[in-house]
């Protein structure tokens, strides 16, 4: 399992989820408060007929859940592979993946577009202000399972990876200290530097 392997060689965290042990200490304590913060609202507007604690045990503590979701951020593998790393199934990996990340978002900083998405004139600003500056853009492909569809299946090709794929892009300033944004999961043409300011 890749959390015993992290608990092992902890030297090694930066490598496998690309912060140190002592920020994944951090992030996990920080997630699960959140969590139960959630799981505590949700309880008390519950209306219950069973008594709490029935139901299918989790397979993954809640540290796992949440080493398997930045795993996936990190590793990018296929759902098939990140559940035979944790031990779970293709579909509970999906599941858990997509039950944490609201709750990443909720607690990490967003980037700087985000920030200022809900206000226009603020927006405007940004963009205006970042055109004044040069920006790191990294990018990576994620392979996908081939789309049946033959339309489908040209539209997510990657000519450079030879296979069907998704890009994920991240751009930010020079320093590499702020997030100026960032694009997961979308058609290679479509996240392109020509989209941000």
């Amino acid at each position: 399992m890749v959390f015993d392997y992290i608990q092992k060689y902890p030297h090694r965290t930066k490598q496998i989820l690309g912060i140190s042990y002592e920020q994944l200490q951090s992030l996990l304590n920080c997630a699960i408060n959140r969590y139960k913060e959630i799981k505590t609202k949700q309880e008390s507007q519950k209306i219950r007929i069973n008594a709490p604690g029935g139901g299918r045990p989790e397979k993954l503590l809640i540290q796992e859940q949440i080493c398997l979701c930045l795993f996936y951020l990190r590793q990018m593998p296929t759902f098939q592979v990140l559940g035979m790393l944790f031990g779970v199934s293709k579909t509970e990996a999906n599941d858990t993946f997509h039950d944490w990340i609201p709750i990443l978002r909720d607690i990490l900083p967003s980037s700087l577009l985000e920030q200022v998405s809900n206000n226009e004139s603020d927006l405007l600003f940004v963009q205006e202000v970042l055109t004044n500056f040069r920006l790191l853009v990294d990018s990576m492909e994620q392979p996908i399972n081939r789309p049946s569809d033959d339309k489908e299946q040209q539209k997510y090709f990657s000519g450079k990876k030879r296979q069907h794929t998704l890009k994920n892009q991240v751009i930010g300033l020079p320093s590499a200290k702020d997030i100026v944004e960032v694009d997961v999961g979308s058609r290679g043409p479509t996240a392109d530097i020509r989209k941000v300011p």
